[in-house]
């Protein structure tokens, strides 16, 4: 296949500053100054501070998939459609410098993306081939990252619908789908459907859906306790 045409349709044409099995390594001035430092810092205090991240950074070393914050995190400058995105290829997460400006921001998209790079730890995701995969995927990150928390659907003016949670998770999902993948929204709808029940009630490692940041706390204090409780059985 064409590499333009497969960039296009893998979505790797909203993250310039990659081409498919490469990425730009970052020079010390960028460190240093204009957006890609206030990314790095950002990036920090959500891996240390977000109970969402320290959980699912848990979880992956407990499955042999340990992070390692300067080599599977890329800060670069993406397009202005999207705030990060999960490379399969280089087991990279890439965070979109130029599209995140707040904390909170930094915080769900390194959850978002962690949740895909649990997924690609835990499970055989075919990314490229299996759109269920990629699909199921998007359901999982859209569920548990808080993308769907009360305090952000009423900050976008979303709110009061009945299942109004499911309805966000599943256009959530579907609006990743089809930002990164040339297909019908009926295809992409087809598929969200085929999936959404399973995958959303797959809340591994969080055992539940955290709905805010005290959920997740509470998430993160029984996960690092679960031996103590097996132990006790």
């Amino acid at each position: 296949m064409d590499q333009t045409k497969q960039e296009e349709e893998y979505g790797y044409d909203l993250f310039p500053e990659r081409k498919l099995g490469e990425h730009k390594k970052t020079s010390i001035a960028e460190s240093l100054f204009t957006f890609n430092h206030k990314c790095q810092v950002m990036l920090q205090f959500a891996v240390e501070t977000s109970p969402y991240a320290k959980l699912l950074l848990s979880a992956m070393k407990s499955s042999g998939c340990k992070v390692f914050k300067d080599r599977h995190f890329s800060c670069e400058d993406c397009d202005g459609t999207v705030s990060g995105g999960f490379d399969a290829a280089s087991s990279q997460i890439v965070l979109c410098q130029n599209n995140i400006h707040q904390q909170s921001h930094m915080n769900r998209v390194v959850t978002h993306e962690l949740i895909h790079a649990f997924d690609h730890c835990r499970a055989h995701v075919d990314w490229f081939n299996n759109f269920r995969h990629l699909a199921c995927s998007e359901i999982r990150a859209a569920n548990l990252s808080g993308d769907c928390s009360f305090t952000n659907e009423v900050a976008r003016f979303n709110f009061g619908l009945k299942r109004h949670h499911q309805e966000c998770v599943r256009g959530r999902a579907l609006r990743s789908i089809l930002a990164v993948r040339k297909i019908s929204r009926a295809e992409a709808e087809k598929i969200v459907d085929e999936v959404f029940d399973s995958c959303f009630n797959d809340h591994t490692p969080f055992g539940r859906i955290p709905h805010s940041k005290r959920d997740a706390k509470f998430a993160y204090r029984d996960y690092m306790n679960r031996d103590r409780y097996y132990a006790n059985l």
